[in-house]
């Protein structure tokens, strides 16, 4: 990979938009100079994030879900069987129409979402009440022809790691509980990236097409903005009476089974480098960090010395699992300071002749700046509790900057004023009338009615008065 200009800094994340795109670009996480709108080009050092964090969810989904790989390409007859799902992306698909330069007997449309693609086989492959539940997962690109201004991980034409998990169950019920483990499995997930969620039921208007109700997360961006990084949906049995998918039962009867699908996007890389990074470029829980520690020898004496305790040192953290590089290079110890700060390393170890004649090495916390002496000799267990403590670290500090930017606003008014900062929690009477013209009045969206939050009190809808024991979360999006 060719070097990127000698040490371009960032913009102030103050900037949000201009530090984002520079911090794509300078940390070699996206190339977005790809020659078709809304498709952009992962970087090698983008790429081992994002196989990190993938990792993640597939290891919380392999404890009781499969993982497979269904075709991109879908049959229009079988796209088109679910009019109000298709309603939903008939404006959003790509469609192939000829083999070369023979037209098709039947167009095909590149995947916007695999639900119409999955459940023809469903079909074949549920029988009995002993296939069930039935729980797949698969991790793909999607394409949608998105019309709004497209933004690397956030708003694509391809989307490159789309995780979706279809299952099947026997009934309406089961199929919920599906729906909130879902939802669990995206906070834990969203937990190991030091990411806070809110996690929310979607109004009738913004459910998922073909769904009886869906559930989603958020985060909250730098600029205010919240962005959807988790979707569950219950399908009830509307998907099983379009693509026929039925088992028999206990008493041999014929059933239409229950459905769910939940997805998430390389909009989990977004909100992880933008929640956790700073004007010096990207801050990485060490869980998902390609480089865990850096090594820095300082060398201006002794170098075969220094040399030699650097090479023992990695040694030991890589047999304890740590991902560790030495940086021996000609470079200054500033530029390469600078070089693994922006790359997000959440250690640097530097060990120069002073540090060899205590016995010690200077170890250097990315998320803090904070740098204290510790032994060599116990060196490998000083790396695996900072590691801890950075994680916690981050976690705490993302959730008390969300908290502080979720506001309590009672009337139109508040909420126009708090969006620019963050999220309003609103009363709403559940109207639906009210509740888009409470979108229009206040130049935001109704995300959805908070899952995590027993309300214990009466409020009063700011649009038509009606008292109500519901609040809503209002935010502008992405």
């Amino acid at each position: 990979m060719a070097e990127q200009e000698k040490e371009a800094t960032l913009p102030s994340k103050e900037n949000f938009s201009e530090w984002y795109n520079d911090m794509l670009q300078i940390a070699e996480i996206m190339d977005v100079r790809y020659p078709v709108k809304g498709s952009y080009v992962w970087y090698p050092f983008g790429f081992s994030i994002r196989r990190n964090v993938y990792d993640i969810i597939r290891g919380l989904l392999d404890k009781d879900h499969q993982e497979t790989l269904f075709p991109l390409l879908i049959p229009e007859n079988e796209f088109m069987k679910e009019a109000e799902h298709i309603k939903g992306f008939e404006e959003e698909v790509y469609w192939v129409l000829n083999g070369g330069t023979t037209p098709l007997d039947v167009k095909l449309a590149l995947r916007p979402t695999s639900e119409t693609a999955i459940y023809p086989m469903y079909r074949l492959w549920v029988r009995s009440h002993a296939d069930l539940p039935l729980k797949l997962y698969q991790i793909v690109n999607t394409f949608r022809y998105e019309t709004k201004h497209t933004r690397p991980l956030i708003r694509l034409r391809e989307i490159t790691s789309f995780k979706e998990a279809h299952t099947v169950h026997a009934t309406w019920d089961e199929a919920a509980s599906q729906v909130d483990e879902a939802i669990r499995l995206y906070i834990e997930f969203y937990r190991r990236l030091a990411i806070p969620v809110l996690p929310s039921k979607r109004p009738s208007w913004d459910k998922f097409p073909g769904a009886d109700y869906t559930i989603a997360v958020d985060s909250l961006m730098p600029d205010g903005k919240t962005l959807q990084v988790g979707t569950a949906h219950h399908l009830g049995d509307n998907f099983a009476k379009t693509f026929d998918i039925k088992y028999e039962d206990i008493d041999g009867e014929q059933v239409y089974a229950h459905q769910t699908c939940y997805g998430v996007s390389e909009r989990c890389i977004a909100t992880l480098l933008s929640t956790h990074g700073d004007d010096k470029g990207l801050v990485l829980p060490p869980e998902i960090a390609p480089t865990q520690v850096v090594i820095i020898p300082i060398i201006f004496k002794e170098p075969e010395a220094v040399l030699n305790a650097c090479n023992d040192v990695k040694a030991e953290l890589e047999a304890a699992g740590v991902r560790v590089t030495i940086d021996d290079s000609d470079k200054r110890p500033g530029s390469k300071y600078y070089k693994w700060e922006m790359k997000g390393v959440p250690l640097r170890i530097e060990i120069g002749p002073r540090d060899l004649k205590n016995e010690a090495a200077m170890l250097a916390r990315r998320d803090t700046g904070e740098k204290e002496q510790v032994p060599l000799s116990s060196i490998k267990d000083e790396v695996l509790s900072r590691f801890e403590i950075i994680q916690v670290a981050l976690l705490e500090k993302a959730t008390a900057e969300l908290n502080e930017r979720i506001f309590d606003c009672s009337t139109v008014d508040d909420v126009k004023e708090r969006v620019q900062d963050g999220i309003a929690l609103v009363p709403w009477c559940g109207e639906e009338k009210c509740g888009l013209d409470l979108d229009e009045q206040a130049g935001a969206g109704i995300l959805g009615i908070p899952t995590d939050m027993d309300e214990d009190g009466t409020y009063k809808c700011p649009i038509c008065s009606k008292e109500t024991r519901t609040r809503v979360y209002v935010a502008r999006t992405y």
